[in-house]
């Protein structure tokens, strides 16, 4: 894919709305970039998107591998109109009400009322106040009407989203936009399945667009349990270094994705991951995540009777703000990897028996 398509892929699923649970425009625009390369397309009944594959194998004994990516971004809720038509709100997923400050948003009234993020100005604002810590509680959004119209348009419990466009920086290989966190993992969904078009390969596969993760993991929790793959891997972001995040708790962008290890990932699945990168000159790195990985791993990897799982995820800048940004090329190499993966996955996944104990 060239990095022009991909830009435009990014582009087209950052723009779209989809906070959590209010994820039908994003989820529509992953349908129509996954639709070719599938052989089916369904929504489960909690609303994720399983895009379908069919593997080569014979059916009897065929294996299954999900790569799932969730698509839902942090967002907002109204929660009150208050007079001269401002409206106070709260947060659906991880803000950090310190990035809110004069921000564009959309309120999904009736009709779509761009709007803006406002706060008393630091002008008029007491020492005891300046000393204080922002909280959602002191914010509110202008949408510049009257207060009539806004009764009009606007009920509590109407969703909000960020309006930032997303825009291709100046070098070249850097995009810059909301949501990225994760309709990143959703392109290189799109990215995998285009690399596997003409590529045969034996097991089944389900791409998955889940929904909700960013309120408690909650489509990946369903999808799983319907599913029930032999194998899975989440694909999602993780931090980016950038002045003051280094070390083991960020990765360096333009350096390939990111694999994670630790308890919530199964060692055969890892070591093929690493296995496959190495053998075919993938850039990558390593993260070590000691407890559960917080992302749709967890939540397969427990399903059922437990489903061997992964994690591959993109360095991304400024997590959970309305301007994150990424490489495109650990986007290209996320989704080769993961296609790499669908290609070679060998399921020896079962534990080695131990002795009766006596």
């Amino acid at each position: 894919m060239k990095e022009l398509e991909l830009s435009t892929l990014l582009t087209e699923l950052s723009q779209a709305p989809g906070a959590s649970g209010f994820e039908e425009e994003a989820l529509e625009v992953a349908a129509g970039y996954l639709r070719p390369y599938v052989d089916r397309i369904e929504r489960d009944p909690f609303g994720n998107l399983v895009a379908f594959k069919k593997g080569e194998a014979p059916e009897e004994g065929r294996k299954s591998l999900a790569l799932v990516a969730h698509i839902d971004e942090i967002g907002a809720m109204v929660t009150k109109l208050e007079p001269g038509g401002f409206l106070r709100f709260t947060s659906v997923g991880g803000i950090d009400p310190r990035t809110l400050y004069s921000l564009p948003v959309i309120v999904h009234g009736k009709n779509r009322l761009r709007g803006v993020i406002g706060a008393k100005p630091p002008h008029l604002l007491s020492q005891k106040e300046l000393e204080k810590e922002t909280r959602l509680e002191d914010l509110f959004i202008d949408l510049g009407i009257p207060e009539e119209q806004v009764q009009q348009q606007v009920r509590v419990g109407d969703y909000i989203t960020f309006d930032q466009a997303a825009q291709l920086l100046a070098g070249g290989s850097c995009l810059a936009g909301k949501a990225l966190d994760n309709r990143a993992g959703v392109a290189a969904l799109v990215v995998c399945a285009r690399e596997l078009e003409r590529v045969r390969h034996q097991a089944d596969l389900y791409l998955v667009a889940t929904v909700q993760e960013e309120v408690g993991v909650r489509g990946a929790i369903t999808a799983a349990y319907g599913l029930a793959p032999d194998a899975a891997v989440a694909v999602d972001v993780t931090h980016g270094e950038a002045p003051g995040i280094s070390g083991g708790k960020a990765f360096a962008l333009g350096s390939g994705p990111v694999i994670a290890m630790g308890p919530n990932i199964h060692p055969a699945l890892l070591q093929q991951l690493k296995k496959l990168a190495k053998e075919y000159r993938i850039p990558h790195q390593l993260e070590a995540v000691a407890g559960p990985t917080s992302t749709d791993a967890r939540a397969f990897q427990i399903a059922r009777q437990g489903i061997p799982s992964a994690l591959v995820s993109i360095p991304l800048r400024y997590m959970h703000s309305v301007v994150e940004l990424l490489n495109l090329e650990d986007l290209l190499w996320t989704g080769r990897l993961l296609a790499l993966l669908a290609r070679h996955l060998e399921f020896n996944f079962a534990w080695e028996e131990e002795a009766p104990c006596t």
